[in-house]
């Protein structure tokens, strides 16, 4: 392919990411510059609203709708960051919500309506425990990512100055998201928020058993960081979709081999090697047909939820690296 294509590459520090971050396993033809972004939902709002990388990891709920409004970027099946959501929604315990149901006409904070993670939360209630989301007053202190965005009648912001941690600590709230998705951070979201303490129990004290039977009934293995290319590149170099596939899989699968060998040396790796009791081997699965359900379920549940202004066709949203053929 003679001399290498340089791409400005925003990619976040996963265990399974790492030997590509560092230049141990190649790109084939690519020469990438990797650049990093603390946290990485800095690079997620620069990449959608002035495309400033050519590759970059990005939230899929905010690619599906960058994607609908017509950014000029796409997907490739490579799902860098995953993990179930029938957890991680925590009630305040004098709030009267012991079902799902109870959440209906309650205020619930999430950090924007289209974050990836309440996005997939909402899903699990609404498919899988019969919640009308439409009747749920969603509280959020963040902007969207995208701007063209028009979020529906019941997405409120939080009063200037107030967070969700506040405002769910003084019984303002119901109900909140946990962690830098909700109520555990305060301060602006891609600026170096503040962790904070929110200690309140899970809606569903069950989760991991409702999360297990949900993918054995289903196949859907919620998926967050994605990997896009803008279309100039796929366009005048469309090999460089199987170039950045091939060396993503070698690199996961390589850190696979090394969690089965060695056991897990920090807690993302612990968080895999449990989610494996679930989904089996691969706990990091990466191709479209391998993704098929779980795909599906975003694009349906984002039109559902007010985020997209229409349904998304498959080869609208992802390039198939196992149709792009390698230049002689």
């Amino acid at each position: 392919m003679g001399e290498k294509l340089r791409l400005k590459m925003a990619i976040a520090e996963h265990p399974h990411t790492s030997a590509i971050r560092n230049g141990s396993i190649p790109i084939e033809g690519v020469e990438p510059e990797i650049i990093t972004v603390k946290p990485q939902i800095g690079a997620f709002r620069r990449m959608v609203r002035d495309v400033e990388f050519d590759v970059c990891e990005l939230a899929p709920t905010t690619y599906i709708i960058a994607r609908a409004y017509g950014a000029p970027f796409v997907a490739l099946p490579i799902f860098v960051v995953r993990r179930f959501h029938h957890s991680g929604l925590l009630v305040r315990p004098d709030s009267g919500i012991t079902t799902v149901k109870d959440l209906e006409g309650k205020k619930v904070g999430v950090r924007a309506y289209s974050v990836t993670t309440g996005v997939w939360l909402r899903q699990a209630l609404m498919d899988d425990c019969g919640l009308d989301a439409s009747k749920v007053t969603w509280v959020v202190d963040d902007e969207e990512h995208v701007q063209q965005l028009k979020l529906p009648a019941n997405v409120i912001h939080a009063p200037e100055g107030r967070s969700l941690a506040d405002m769910m600590a003084d019984g303002e709230l119901a109900a909140g998201v946990e962690g830098a998705a909700g109520i555990g951070r305060t301060g602006a979201p891609t600026g170096g928020w503040q962790e904070v303490e929110a200690n309140y129990p899970d809606l569903l004290p069950n989760a991991a058993e409702l999360e297990a039977d949900y993918f054995r009934r289903t196949g859907v293995y919620p998926m967050h960081g994605t990997i896009v290319v803008k279309d100039s590149v796929l366009r005048e170099h469309p090999w460089v979709a199987k170039s950045i596939f091939d060396a993503f899989e070698r690199a996961k699968n390589e850190w696979l081999a090394k969690l089965e060998a060695e056991g897990p040396k920090n807690p993302t790796e612990a968080k895999y090697a449990k989610l494996r009791d679930i989904v089996g081997r691969d706990p990091l699965p990466y191709g479209i047909q391998e993704n098929l359900p779980t795909i599906e379920a975003l694009e349906k549940t984002a039109f559902e939820q007010g985020l997209t202004p229409r349904r998304m066709r498959l080869d609208e949203l992802f390039v198939d690296p196992a149709k792009v053929s390698q230049p002689a």
